[in-house]
């Protein structure tokens, strides 16, 4: 936050107007207000007494922290999300990038921005997102030197798939080297000894997210043996994958769409028309529906789980690339494709 902020939060604390501020103070009634508009500064002798009248003290006035808390980041980020629908993504990586320079050394805030931020530019469509990657690899490698494990473990993933996506294979099994190797699990102890302490709810807890980490690891694992498989001409190989991904994830009860992902990534690479269009028309009525995991025994304590506003984003960003993107102009205009566009619009005008 910066100073002019906190000079107007503070006066409104404390029920004083600009000028009552002035007056205390010996000064002009606009020099308070350009103060708080940040388009001037208090004289660095008006300072201590700016401070002792709104009741803080100089540290706080000048923002001389080094952390946020965990509500002010959680505000912060919310606060981007809502930028980038009503201001675009640039004018939120640009607020981001501000708030992130200004506390260098909170790694809890710069986690959760960067990662919110690199995400976001494909959840929202935009334009030329690969143009935003150079600008957020810095906080990656920053991050990868973390002390806290998670957000390490989290960037260094970051960068050996930049490195990778780039070619250079050498620097990224460099970084793959760099990763600690531990045959103990924290979360699998942790779950074992809530359960022989009787610590039911946490132990639970602890085994629906893993339940729920497995089915993705399985997921990716099965999506990478279907490309693989593909790209070496074995189809049938390559269709098991897909029909083993859609068994797993309705056996573990997910979000009713994505069972049927794998198949449509199958159908796009091969530039099958039909399998496309069939996989759409499971995908797309469902996709802006609810998950509320702890309707269902295997999650039971995993909060609401409404990802309607993810959902939304994601139908709005496939739509959106159905009609314009190159990668499926193979069966745009075709007569499959032209009976799909009425449910496209049924469903649009279901959010409406």
């Amino acid at each position: 936050m910066k100073i002019g902020e906190i000079i107007r939060e503070k006066r409104r604390a404390q029920s004083l107007t600009q000028e009552q501020l002035a007056d205390l103070l010996g000064v002009s009634a606009p020099a308070v207000h350009k103060w708080e508009k940040g388009t001037t500064y208090p004289d660095i002798t008006t300072l201590p007494a700016l401070a002792r009248v709104l009741h803080t003290d100089l540290n706080t006035l000048l923002s001389f922290r080094e952390d946020l808390t965990v509500e002010e980041i959680a505000r912060f980020t919310n606060d981007l999300d809502k930028m980038i629908r009503e201001e675009g993504y640039e004018a939120a990586f640009q607020r981001g990038m501000e708030e992130i320079h200004q506390y260098p050394n909170c790694e809890a805030l710069m986690y959760p921005v960067i990662f919110y931020l690199d995400g976001a530019r494909f959840l929202h469509g935009v334009p030329n997102p690969d143009d935003y990657t150079d600008r957020l690899m810095p906080f990656y490698e920053t991050m990868s030197r973390s002390q806290t494990p998670e957000i390490r473990d989290a960037a260094l993933a970051m960068c050996i798939a930049y490195h990778r996506n780039r070619k250079d294979f050498a620097r990224a099994e460099e970084l793959i080297n760099t990763i600690p190797s531990t045959r103990i699990d924290k979360e699998e102890q942790l779950a074992t000894l809530y359960t022989q302490q009787e610590k039911w709810e946490d132990a639970q807890r602890l085994w629906e997210h893993r339940i729920l980490q497995s089915a993705t690891e399985l997921q990716t694992a099965l999506i990478h043996l279907m490309e693989i498989a593909e790209q070496e001409g074995r189809p049938q190989d390559a269709q098991f994958c897909a029909d083993t991904y859609q068994q797993v994830s309705s056996l573990l009860h997910v979000t009713k769409w994505i069972p049927y992902t794998a198949k449509f990534q199958l159908a796009s690479l091969r530039q099958d028309r039909a399998a496309c269009l069939s996989a759409l028309r499971h995908i797309l009525p469902v996709l802006k529906e609810p998950w509320n995991p702890q309707t269902c025994p295997l999650y039971r304590h995993m909060g609401d789980g409404d990802l309607t506003a993810l959902a939304q984003s994601l139908y709005d960003r496939i739509t959106e690339d159905l009609e314009h993107s190159q990668e499926f102009a193979f069966f745009r205009g075709s007569p499959e494709y032209e009976q799909l566009r009425p449910l496209l619009k049924e469903t649009a005008g279901a959010k409406e």
